[in-house]
């Protein structure tokens, strides 16, 4: 029945391309799509209506696996599907992120597993045949626990498999090795420390903020990071994310001093989450993410320059003009 939702969804995604030229996106991580999704990418990108970057990562199911067996790696123009989004628990606001020990509010509860480590190491089997990434959403510190612990053995095999915890959001300090030492890419977004600054101690407890939203330890240990924005959880602004990621402070500008600003990263580090290192984290820095000889003139004109504002006014930072391909695209 799929067919029948193909106008509407072509309607919403071309709308919301404009929106992100808006913003000078050029390019989205899309984590988790199903087959016939995939099928409405490739339709709009020949149709050339799709000119967005697009890395897709296909949902892990057994209908999708059927689907990446047949058709292996997939590049087509500006749409590569060559990963899978696994989820090995639940978000930390709705206490369903797995912790090691209880949540500090709520009494012998210690969040939701999603994924066995039996199911774990199936797909961890099955992305490494099929020469496919994997990505898995891990929010607490068990949950990254398990993740970091599985794709040790994925390191083994290929010490260049740039596999992906989604979020890496509460990472018990003990563990942050495992990123630098078998090659385990943190790929997280800025805005969840600011969101979540409110209410984030009160269920972790004090000690465990020590690995919580530590972006900096993440870089530390593994020498790159992919920041995204995580719209539509969060806003679309890359502006809001770059803050966040620097001064620690939400779209209120709060608090003034930042959220456990220690953990925060130079605005350089944070522009390379976001261009070089992101396009590192889908196989594709030979050809995006720095304006180099050979790579697509993918850019954007600002109205001020961003090395020079001040971290309240980032996001009043204006886009004059969006480039993909060295084509106008706003």
């Amino acid at each position: 029945h799929w067919r029948s939702l193909d106008k509407p969804y072509t309607f919403e995604l071309l709308k919301i391309q404009e929106k992100l030229y808006a913003f000078g996106v050029t390019g989205v991580h899309e984590a988790g799509v199903y087959r016939w999704q995939v099928n409405l990418l490739k339709r709009l990108v020949q149709q050339n209506r799709l000119s967005m970057d697009v890395y897709a990562m296909l949902i892990a199911t057994e209908e999708n696996y059927q689907f990446a067996k047949q058709n292996g790696l997939i590049s087509l123009k500006n749409l590569r599907v060559r990963s899978f989004k696994l989820y090995m628990d639940g978000a930390l606001g709705s206490s369903g992120a797995l912790l090691k020990a209880p949540y500090a509010d709520q009494h012998g509860h210690t969040g939701l597993q999603l994924t066995s480590e039996a199911g774990l190491s199936m797909w961890i089997e099955r992305c490494l045949a099929l020469g496919y990434q994997l990505n898995t959403h891990a929010i607490g510190d068990r949950g990254n626990q398990l993740v970091l612990t599985a794709y040790k053995r994925t390191y083994e095999q290929n010490p260049d498999h740039r596999w992906r915890i989604e979020h890496a959001q509460v990472v018990d300090p003990a563990d942050l090795h495992f990123f630098g030492d078998y090659a385990i890419f943190p790929s997280v977004q800025p805005t969840h420390a600011t969101s979540d600054q409110d209410w984030a101690e009160n269920r972790l407890g004090k000690n465990r903020m020590k690995g919580a939203y530590a972006y900096r330890s993440l870089y530390n240990q593994f020498g790159m990071l992919a920041l995204g924005t995580d719209f539509p959880v969060e806003e679309i602004n890359p502006f809001l994310t770059l803050r966040a990621a620097v001064f620690r402070r939400d779209k209120n500008d709060y608090p003034k001093n930042g959220f456990f600003v220690e953990e925060g990263l130079d605005l350089n580090t944070a522009l390379k989450g976001m261009t070089i290192w992101a396009a590192y984290a889908n196989f594709e820095e030979q050809e995006k993410g720095s304006i180099e000889v050979g790579k697509f003139a993918d850019f954007i004109i600002l109205d001020k320059n961003i090395m020079e504002v001040e971290g309240s006014e980032i996001p009043k930072i204006k886009i004059e003009e969006t480039y993909i391909g060295c084509i106008k695209v706003k």
